[in-house]
């Protein structure tokens, strides 16, 4: 059996590795290292979760251990589709170049400029970038790519759904052709496999397992949800989460939660810890600083379910995760792979449930085409448990509460000796008005009747004590008049 011992690597790498704890090198690592020390170009083929980034890394770290970098004018350059992913790049360098003295530099969004700057102005041996800020800083002319050596591309085909190859191409043109380059992916796109036969050169092909598999040790099923009335079906799919999650009891040590979009990542997440659950968000458009802090929390087991979007599919080095809930069926079946990927590493059992509605059924079978298996169906916990009924919001209530205050404010209040007035008086005043105007007849004049319903009372209601006379007057009398 191959041990890091026998692959000529540099021996202050080799103790940083025994200190960290391996001595065995995954599959892909020991195919990729020897033709990587050699100086070729590689092109690794392999599935999330098998060693990738040190296979990469390690034999860098050999061939730049000798060598000084220049200022603006890093040696190495290691592109990532995420900052999660860049910054665990960066961790692995830290890990076996502690008995080195490599510099290097995170140029990733998020973080200020002057200080990225600062730091290129000193000279790094590695540079570790996304494509978008590493072209920021060579557009302001803080940076060179004329003296790049080594060139990495990590998760090609995560960088192919990102939109990045535009400028993964352009960056290429920036470099030296003479460069040597080391091309990674899970996946062979046939955009992905155009730009290897331009940009690599002869390279070493290194595949170590079917293109797009799931790992063996990884239990996988799914939960058919038939969905609820319109206004229902969110509130309904959080249930069932949560009753997912119930039913899986004491072995859910962790887990990730897998949203499609970045809003569902917001309300699942509040929508958990409204229920005890210990959960916070992670996607594109939260603050890095926040995103690093909720990333280390998950790391150090201090948070329970990190609730997701794609932006951790890839790179979330977790060794730990028992489970990968999906909420949201992937539209894209290569990324069904990457996520459940974060569970089942490093030789651990790992579960991934799913939850697929009636319009996600095309996307569950280009997943199950993809990974060449039947995934298996669960029984659907909340089929039989009724809808509950529709609460009326708080905003409801003190609306038709502020209606009726106003209704019982426009009308006019009794004086209090009509209030006190027994109900045969208010009858017989009521049965007085009907019967007056039963009695008024065609033709009759209102001045004959105005006064019989107020009778007793000594006015005219709207008159005061006086009537005019021209109001009694018929309308012949009035044109007679001139009125």
């Amino acid at each position: 059996m191959t041990k890091f011992s026998d692959l000529s690597l540099d021996p202050k790498v080799l103790k940083a590795i025994e200190e960290a704890g391996y001595e065995t090198p995954t599959p892909i690592q020991a195919g990729a290292i020897p033709p990587a020390l050699e100086g070729r170009d590689v092109l690794g083929i392999a599935q999330t979760g098998t060693g990738k980034t040190a296979s990469f890394t390690l034999p860098m770290i050999t061939m730049l251990a000798k060598g000084r970098a220049r200022a603006r004018m890093p040696r190495s350059l290691v592109l990532a589709p995420t900052r999660e992913l860049a910054a665990q790049v960066a961790e692995n360098f830290d890990t076996y170049t502690k008995h080195l003295k490599l510099t290097k530099a995170l140029l990733i969004g998020g973080v200020s400029f002057k200080e990225q700057e600062a730091l290129i102005d000193k000279g790094v041996d590695v540079l570790i970038a996304t494509p978008g800020r590493l072209l920021d800083h060579f557009e302001r002319g803080k940076l060179l790519l004329t003296g790049v050596q080594i060139m990495v591309v990590d998760e090609a085909d995560r960088m192919l759904d990102m939109g990045f190859i535009p400028d993964i191409e352009r960056i290429f043109s920036l470099t030296p052709f003479t460069r040597q380059t080391l091309f990674f992916s899970a996946t062979m796109a046939p955009e992905i496999e155009r730009i290897t036969n331009t940009f690599l050169s002869a390279p070493a092909k290194i595949e170590v397992a079917r293109q797009a598999t799931a790992s063996e040790r990884i239990a996988q099923s799914v939960c058919i949800f038939e969905g609820a009335k319109r206004d229902k079906t969110g509130t309904r799919k959080r249930l069932l989460l949560r009753r997912l999650i119930d039913a899986e009891g004491e072995t859910v040590q962790n887990a990730v939660i897998f949203c499609n979009r970045k809003t569902d990542v917001d309300i699942v997440s509040k929508s958990l810890k409204k229920y005890g659950y210990d959960a916070a968000p992670i996607h594109g458009d939260l603050d890095q600083s926040q995103r690093n802090r909720t990333l280390d929390d998950f790391r150090e087991g201090k948070l329970k379910f990190l609730v997701a979007s794609d932006v951790a599919a890839r790179g979330l080095d977790v060794p730990s995760v028992t489970h990968v809930f999906n909420f949201d069926v992937p539209t894209h079946a290569e990324d069904y792979v990457h996520r459940i990927g974060r569970t089942g590493r490093a030789g651990r059992d790992g579960k991934a449930v799913m939850i697929c509605e009636p319009r996600d059924e095309k996307n569950l079978a280009a997943i199950e085409a993809l990974i060449q298996k039947q995934i298996d169906r669960l029984e659907n916990p909340i089929a039989n448990e009724p809808e509950p009924e529709p609460r009326e919001s708080s905003s409801r209530r003190s609306s038709r509460s502020s209606s009726s205050r106003s209704k019982a404010s426009a009308e006019p209040r009794e004086a209090p000796e009509e209030r006190a007035a027994k109900p045969e008086e208010k009858r017989s005043s009521s049965s007085s008005r009907s019967s007056s105007s039963r009695g008024r007849k065609r033709g009759d004049s209102p001045a004959d009747h105005v006064g019989e319903s107020n009778k007793g009372r000594g006015v005219i209601v709207g008159m005061g004590d006086h009537l005019p006379s021209f109001i009694a007057l018929s309308f012949d009398e009035r044109r007679a008049a001139g009125l």
